[in-house]
């Protein structure tokens, strides 16, 4: 009885085992497949890096990866960290909130060396920030940056309900966000969720207007500047429409 007892439980663990390798051979199948890589927008790093255009697609691609867990963790290996030793060229610059609920890499699920991630809360920029954007457009030739804000952000909240006696230099993020909140004071829906859209569209509109270097590089289309919103419950990134619209083309 022992023996057919244990006769069963073998023949039972050979097939979860061939049963777990046929569904990972699938899974990798379809992940291999024309169709996925095309639905996803599993394209070479380095002609995202030429086409701001394209750099977008990847950066949805990844993040349409994230959402459905089916991220493939690209350029991650100890091979790629050598190589990266020798220079780097981020296909985009995202200019993100530095809340911890929102890694870049993850995602928009790219690797090492993909992208150049600028990070204060709410996004709020100073001349520190521009400067590290304008280093990566003219040493690193990223020709991409997006602002990416996302929903329920504190520093947007604070901004919203304007606290009294606000504590040492933060309030200089609130003072930054509060224009975005007065143009949204009579919008129906979340307060502050509307906005967080709104400041991002703000501040993209400033580093398009911002001298000498990235608004002479956004009319001349040598670099693209959008603006997206990260929602922390779903994991999606929406790319913002009001951002998205009328983008220059490259001059000749």
């Amino acid at each position: 009885m022992k023996n057919l007892i244990a006769s069963m439980m073998v023949i039972l663990c050979v097939q979860s085992i061939a049963t777990a390798q046929t569904s990972t051979s699938t899974k990798k199948a379809t992940i291999d497949s024309v169709k996925w890589k095309a639905d996803h927008y599993v394209i070479d790093r380095d002609t995202a890096f030429k086409d701001p255009r394209l750099a977008i697609k990847k950066l949805m691609g990844g993040n349409k990866r994230f959402v459905e867990n089916k991220s493939i963790r690209p350029r991650q290996d100890a091979q790629t960290i050598k190589k990266l030793g020798f220079g780097q060229k981020p296909f985009a610059t995202i200019v993100s909130c530095s809340d911890s609920r929102v890694p870049n890499e993850l995602i928009f699920d790219q690797g090492l060396g993909d992208l150049f991630i600028i990070r204060t809360a709410g996004q709020v920029s100073s001349a520190a920030s521009y400067g590290s954007m304008e280093y990566a457009v003219l040493k690193l030739y990223s020709r991409l940056i997006v602002v990416l804000g996302h929903t329920e952000c504190g520093a947007v909240a604070a901004a919203v309900e304007r606290p009294e006696d606000v504590p040492g230099h933060i309030v200089t993020l609130i003072n930054d966000i509060k224009p975005a909140v007065a143009k949204c004071a009579n919008m129906p829906g979340d307060p502050v969720n509307n906005a967080v859209r709104q400041n991002v569209i703000d501040q993209v509109n400033a580093l398009r207007d911002l001298d000498p270097i990235l608004h002479k590089k956004y009319v001349k289309g040598e670099i693209l500047i959008v603006g997206a919103v990260y929602d922390i419950h779903t994991g999606k990134v929406e790319f913002l429409d009001e951002t998205m619209k009328d983008l220059p083309e490259k001059t000749k």
